[in-house]
């Protein structure tokens, strides 16, 4: 399995790479499926969220305004019973700078947000989903995979984003034709004992639509 952020190759050329969060507006260039925020998270952040009881990570699913997402995350954090430190600081603050950024980005006036905390294996088929575009962060535990399949099949070559780094991809709903065949998943963790923390948001432009 590889690791985009060890290999920065890409065949199809559809996935590209940014170094700084401002790249993540490169979803709209032409022929590119998806953008990866390489990033490192706040030091000490990946011990400290490993290190925690599963019975703590934030889950929640909400529809709500870009600037109402600072908020809610810090009621879901403290309902999970999430322990104060300056590690969830940043893990707040960071999922309502990625839902700033994604709202500017699609041009959507509200968002839907996920937090799950996963121990099995969900969406473990390689798909395309129903929507314009998402944004994923995996902060615990095994990234997204992905690869490009023109004929609906398993991708021949599969990718992994790594954890803690913000991926945007296209949807079907995404205006552009021919689709780029880019496909992902979760990865298969069942049975492993391993429990991830994924963010997922989505684009919401008009709300008797959102359900």
């Amino acid at each position: 399995m590889k690791d985009l952020q060890a290999d920065v190759t890409d065949p199809s050329g559809a996935v590209r790479l940014a170094d700084e969060p401002e790249g993540l507006a490169g979803i709209a260039e032409p022929d590119c499926a998806a953008v990866v925020w390489r990033r490192a998270p706040k030091p000490g952040f990946k011990a400290w969220i490993d290190d925690l009881d599963p019975g703590v990570l934030p889950s929640a699913r909400l529809i709500l305004r870009p600037d109402a997402v600072a908020h809610a995350v810090e009621q879901v954090c403290d309902i999970a019973n999430l322990p104060d430190a300056a590690e969830r600081d940043w893990l707040e603050a960071d999922v309502a700078d990625l839902a700033r950024r994604f709202a500017a980005i699609s041009g959507a006036p509200y968002l839907r947000l996920r937090l799950d905390a996963i121990a099995s294996n969900a969406c473990a088929k390689f798909h395309i989903d129903a929507i314009t575009a998402r944004l994923i962060c995996t902060y615990r535990g095994s990234g997204t995979q992905y690869g490009i399949s023109v004929d609906g099949d398993e991708p021949a070559k599969v990718f992994q984003v790594a954890g803690c780094a913000p991926f945007i991809l296209r949807g079907t709903l995404w205006p552009e034709k021919p689709a780029s065949g880019l496909r992902h998943r979760s990865p298969p963790i069942e049975g492993t004992g391993e429990t991830r923390l994924l963010l997922v948001i989505d684009p919401i432009f008009d709300l008797e639509d959102a359900n």
